[in-house]
């Protein structure tokens, strides 16, 4: 076995590694409809927001940015229906990924994506939903906090969080309870700005992941904005921040890895997938 997938597991057992997942982790997810694979990255999301017609090149270069331009021209609505259809209205089911997250009763995981996968694995246990949100008027915060109680997610405040529950924070947000979402550049300004400024965290949150570590699954750091809003999360995290799991890693995602004091293992989470089956056989 890979020694880092040996610590890996070993700290996930213990409880102080909390999964990080990106759009890669998405991969292989399929509609059950029509076999279509789920839209999981930049260009898959702006091919599906747009119909399959390319953007300009400026705007291809991030999924933010042309929902930025599209909201700009069709409305704040727009966008969030077709988020909301394409996460919440396919039917896609959790694939082996989701499943195996969800087996192993982790107190803290964060899911980067904007689906329900997750939600439906843990669809057998209460659980504390944080969800990400930007643009909200009279508040500084940045999240809304749910629990569920094996059938209904209902809003509660930060004073009636049960810390003892598990949490699934879902800062890009989610169709499920209400559609709300970080999508286009006003959005993640929005959303940074206040991360930054520490009010996109739940206080009993902060104090919880002091001192943990991280293993990013399915996630790229060649983009600003998913590498400033995971660098906000991931604030107190152990000296050692932890894992990231990139094949073919460019020179910038090792420069970040460096900086953030996260070893980068040439590797993706389907290897990883394989070693815990092995291991079990």
């Amino acid at each position: 076995m890979n020694n880092s997938f040996e610590e890996i597991l070993a700290g996930l057992a213990a409880g102080d590694v909390v999964p990080y997942l990106g759009p890669g982790v998405l991969r292989g997810v399929l509609a059950p409809a029509t076999g279509q694979p789920v839209p999981a990255d930049s260009d898959s999301l702006i091919l599906a927001m747009t119909g399959g017609q390319p953007m300009a090149p400026r705007l291809m270069y991030e999924f933010p940015r042309a929902a930025m331009h599209l909201e700009n021209k069709k409305g704040r609505s727009f966008i969030e229906r077709f988020l909301t259809q394409t996460y919440g209205g396919e039917g896609w089911k959790p694939g082996p990924l989701q499943q195996w997250i969800a087996s192993l009763n982790l107190p803290y995981v964060i899911d980067a994506n904007r689906d329900t996968l997750l939600q439906q694995c843990y669809a057998d246990r209460a659980h504390t939903l944080v969800v990400g949100c930007a643009r909200l008027t009279g508040t500084h915060y940045r999240f809304e906090i749910y629990q569920w109680d094996g059938a209904t997610y209902r809003p509660v405040t930060q004073e009636q969080v049960d810390e003892a529950l598990p949490v699934l924070f879902k800062p890009l947000g989610t169709p499920l309870p209400k559609p709300t979402f970080i999508a286009s550049d006003a959005d993640f300004v929005d959303y940074i700005t206040e991360l930054m400024g520490g009010f996109a965290v739940p206080g009993w949150l902060k104090h919880k992941r002091k001192g943990l570590r991280y293993l990013f699954l399915g996630m790229h750091f060649n983009r600003d904005t998913e590498r400033m809003v995971m660098s906000d999360l991931i604030h107190d995290a152990a000296p050692q921040a932890g894992w990231a799991l990139i094949p073919q890693a460019t020179p910038k995602e090792h420069k970040v890895c460096t900086r953030k004091a996260l070893e980068l293992v040439d590797a993706d989470w389907p290897d990883l997938l394989a070693t815990v089956s092995a291991a079990a056989a």
